[in-house]
């Protein structure tokens, strides 16, 4: 049995917890924790099991696996902490991960795993075998409404008023490395596409706010000896307006697969 503690109680850490609670085989919930404690302990004591909520040592002492559903700048005390101790971290804020080898090296050494979900975007599997040969450009383009880009620290920075935008507006273009710092809470379906292909440097994004729009979009192309590969995604939001139900599914899917006889997909 696989015990599975999540840090962060959010949209996605709930539906993370509901599943488990659901029941997925060869999975059971060793506790929680966030950032309002009387919400996560309320919260927990509502699922069947009432697992319990648990500091963050003592969280990752009682688990197996780590699931970060919280924020990037969680995941910088979370992850050398939970890799130290030699458990497994499951990552969903995957931009955090970007130029820090030093985390895959502390995992190597203390014999962990770090795994990231596909998000709220499809392909990457396609992605990681045209890396098999050469791979010449790897693009994607996010448009979200106006309202799930508020508070990133582009918006902020450049004063954008996203309340005046009366049509789609492109809003960042340029490679992963910077987006992923401008948009940290919107882009991580670029962190992990980066990830699973020619790295963030080499990877292009185009942010666009479109108003009116109700769903999450994200086109990727990808080329290269292989061919072209190109996949369109539109995402129903969940809660959060700026994440997508996709990105929790993908999560819980993945939870599925650890402990699955049969594996189909990259």
């Amino acid at each position: 049995m696989i015990r599975v503690g999540v840090v962060g109680l959010g949209t996605i850490g709930r539906q993370i917890c509901r599943a488990v609670e659901a029941g997925i085989p060869g999975v059971a919930l060793a506790g929680g924790t966030g950032r309002d404690r009387a919400k996560a302990e309320a919260f927990l004591a509502s699922l069947p099991s009432k697992p319990p909520y648990l500091p963050l040592e003592e969280l990752i002492q009682a688990s197996d696996l780590v699931i970060e559903a919280a924020t990037q700048a969680a995941l910088e005390e979370l992850a050398p902490k939970v890799l130290g101790a030699g458990r497994d971290l499951m990552v969903l804020s995957c931009g955090g991960l970007l130029g820090r080898t030093e985390w895959v090296e502390l995992a190597a050494r203390h014999g962990a795993r770090i795994l990231v979900p596909s998000g709220a975007i499809a392909g990457l599997d396609g992605v990681k075998g045209a890396r098999g040969g050469a791979i010449t450009s790897v693009s994607l383009e996010t448009r979200k409404p106006p309202r799930a880009l508020a508070g990133a620290p582009w918006i902020e920075a450049n004063r954008i008023d996203l309340d005046a935008l009366t049509g789609e507006t492109l809003l960042y273009e340029g490679p992963a490395t910077e987006a992923c710092r401008a948009f940290p809470a919107n882009v991580n379906v670029l962190a992990a596409l980066a990830l699973a292909g020619i790295g963030p440097e080499r990877t292009r994004v185009r942010i666009f706010a479109v108003p009116g729009l109700e769903r999450n979009s994200h086109r990727i192309v990808v080329e290269g000896e292989f061919g072209r590969l190109e996949v369109q995604v539109e995402n129903v939001p969940s809660e959060n307006p700026r994440t997508g139900r996709l990105s929790y599914l993908s999560a819980i899917a993945l939870l599925r697969e650890l402990g699955a006889t049969l594996r189909v997909g990259t």
